[in-house]
């Protein structure tokens, strides 16, 4: 499984989903609730977004869920967390994570660089272009771009 906010998802993310599927018989990529960030999209309009940019990826699922990640692994008998990389930041981050999962449940992590081409690419970093009128047309898919854009204008 992949989790992770996907608020909005990037073409960085839809890198990690196509490696990771080709890896994988079947991947998950679900999108949950982290009180220790805000989100511009509420949960089922990230699962709409995933859903279309995931349509081309027949062994791909895409899920919400609630809670710990390896608690959401074990009700749906995933046997390892793919997480994007895109520099040493993230490693840092992640690392931590990853073994308090180990230790939790057994669940492994698998760790995915990057393409070099889309590792400066992050939701926030988008979402922060886009705010401030800047073209993100290169980092996210056409109906994201349409959904963020609209969104911003509302908020306005």
């Amino acid at each position: 499984m992949c989790p992770g906010s996907f608020d909005p998802v990037t073409y960085g993310h839809l890198d990690i989903f196509r490696r990771a599927s080709a890896l994988f018989d079947e991947l998950v990529v679900a999108t949950g609730t982290n009180i220790s960030k805000s989100r511009l999209f509420d949960p089922d309009e990230r699962l709409e977004m995933l859903r279309e940019a995931c349509a081309d990826l027949p062994n791909v699922t895409v899920m919400g869920f609630t809670g710990l990640i390896v608690d959401f692994c074990k009700d749906i008998d995933a046997h390892a967390i793919v997480k994007g990389l895109r520099g040493g930041n993230d490693y840092e981050y992640e690392l931590p994570m990853a073994q308090m999962n180990a230790h939790l449940t057994g669940v492994e992590t698998v760790f995915v660089p990057t393409t070099a081409s889309l590792g400066y690419v992050s939701s926030s970093l988008v979402k922060e272009v886009a705010s401030l009128g800047g073209d993100i047309s290169a980092f996210v898919p056409p109906a994201v771009l349409t959904r963020l854009t609209k969104k911003l204008a509302e908020r306005e």
